[in-house]
């Protein structure tokens, strides 16, 4: 299975949430082929639009089966157990997954509309790089989640 998390902004070098999305990226290579995409953040009219083809774009080189998932606060949240769920289908399926997350101003309409899931975090809004960070330990949890690992209690 192969996961691509796509993210617009950078991540700097000495930033707090740099040791932990290496620590989640390690975690989750040990079950799926893992690729961190940062792109540029976008300014001035229709920035949130170019973002969006940007990283549709991304998702776009995908071969084969590949659901696209977006992370958005306008989403559905899961529980753990349900995201496990959805990733033992993706995987069972052969299927690559593309999970993306907006600048910050946000996913754009296009984005979610294309997505085959639109996922909240939280009803809080978080920095996009603790979202990083959020998403590839969910990942993690995921996985352990599926093979019956004690991670999750």
């Amino acid at each position: 299975m192969k996961i691509r998390l796509v993210s617009v902004g950078r991540e700097r070098p000495g930033e707090l949430t740099a040791p932990l999305v290496e620590e989640y990226r390690a975690r989750v290579a040990r079950f799926a082929e893992l690729e961190l995409t940062e792109l540029r953040a976008e300014s001035g009219p229709q920035a949130t639009e170019r973002e969006a083809e940007a990283l549709l774009a991304v998702h776009a080189k995908q071969k084969g089966a590949s659901e696209l998932w977006a992370l958005d606060e306008l989403g559905g949240q899961l529980t753990s157990p349900q995201l496990a769920e959805r990733v033992g289908r993706a995987r069972d399926r052969a299927a690559s997954l593309t999970l993306c997350i907006g600048g910050d101003e946000g996913l754009a309409q296009s984005a979610r509309d294309k997505a085959q899931l639109v996922w909240s975090l939280s009803k809080l809004t978080l920095p996009h790089k603790l979202a990083r960070v959020v998403v590839l330990e969910q990942l993690y949890r995921a996985f352990e989640i599926l093979r019956g690992s004690p991670y999750h209690k």
